[in-house]
């Protein structure tokens, strides 16, 4: 199993990486298609699923996820995308709606081939604040990030089993 690395980087962002056992443009894709991101990026382990997921993968396009956990009431991540060069970089904006007046991360992901099948994915999400990266890191997102880098990985691992 591989594994996923997060430290933080001058005093507004996040970073996470991780390699996984396919080659990039199956990994961008599972990042990009709705289909495929509904089955990642709730974190299933703490009882969370995907409700809704929409997303215009293209320079100008947006998304939203939205996410309900147990009997709480659905709650939504969103924004816009500003560079689209698959399968090597997305860059995006992102908010957390119920505390969108934080402001917007900026997300930069890299997608890059390691040997034949293998790529290695960095995240570098840049905050509006040093005060909002220690409010998302005290929400407790490193918990649900890893589980939903364990289910990102396990979905690419049976992609690029079926040849896609």
């Amino acid at each position: 199993m591989n594994t996923t690395d997060m430290t933080t980087e001058g005093d507004d962002a996040i970073v996470i990486s991780r390699t996984f056992n396919a080659p990039p443009r199956i990994v961008f894709e599972a990042w990009t298609n709705a289909d495929f991101v509904k089955k990642w990026w709730a974190p299933k382990a703490l009882g969370a699923q995907m409700v809704s997921c929409e997303a215009d993968v293209r320079e100008g396009g947006g998304y939203r996820y939205v996410i309900q956990s147990g009997d709480q009431p659905p709650f939504a991540f969103s924004g816009n995308y500003i560079e689209v060069s698959a399968p090597s970089r997305l860059v995006y904006t992102q908010a957390f709606e119920p505390m969108a007046d934080a402001g917007y991360a900026t997300v930069t992901v890299t997608f890059e081939a390691v040997g034949a099948n293998q790529t290695r994915m960095v995240s570098h999400e840049r905050y509006p604040t040093a005060e909002v990266r220690e409010m998302v890191l005290s929400t407790g997102m490193e918990k649900g990030m890893r589980i939903t880098m364990d289910q990102l990985d396990e979905l690419v691992s049976e992609l690029q089993a079926a040849g896609e």
